[in-house]
């Protein structure tokens, strides 16, 4: 509002004006809805194949390509990613290697507690903690948390196949 600062309004202006402030929100939540319902009439259920692929892809954007690990700061990412391992490919909490990266501004025993919830593997399971040089509280408050599978190479090359399979598709 600073642009108009100091402008009056005419009275008989002043009801019109009112009515429209907020305007911008308003339309964005109800964008938002519009796009929440859509999705969820393409949405309903994904069968087991689409989780797969879903993975896959989760895989493909944000996964080593050597070995078979990813890493992000993103919670529902990480937590979306060990479910599908567990679910969908019987990994077992024992097989999985987490491991976090914080910054030195960020408080260690937090960042254990959240990503142990996360993954849902104890805080004494989490392997490795590096903490790095500089500040980064304000944007990544917990960090990121890194997965890693135990002895995954078959498990590797088969995300790599579905995401060369569904390349080949489009």
């Amino acid at each position: 509002m600073y642009h108009i600062k100091g402008v009056k309004i005419l009275p008989e202006h002043k009801k019109e004006w009112l009515g429209k402030r907020g305007g911008s929100i308003k339309r964005k939540i109800i964008l938002k809805k519009k796009a929440k319902d859509k999705a969820k009439k393409l949405i309903n259920l994904l069968t087991k194949k689409e989780e797969i692929i879903f993975l896959s892809a989760l895989y493909w954007g944000e996964g080593n390509k050597k070995d078979f690990n990813l890493i992000n700061s993103d919670s529902q990412l990480i937590k979306i990613f060990v479910k599908g391992l567990r679910e969908l490919f019987k990994i077992k909490t024992e097989e999985l290697k987490i491991s976090i990266r914080i910054y030195e501004d960020t408080n260690k025993n937090e960042c254990l507690k959240f990503w142990s919830k996360i993954t849902e593997a104890p805080v004494n399971k989490i392997g490795s903690v590096d903490i790095l040089k500089g500040k980064k509280k304000g944007k990544l408050t917990h960090g990121m948390c890194r997965v890693r599978v135990k002895k995954a190479g078959n498990l590797l090359k088969y995300m790599l196949a579905i995401r060369d399979r569904v390349i080949e598709c489009f």
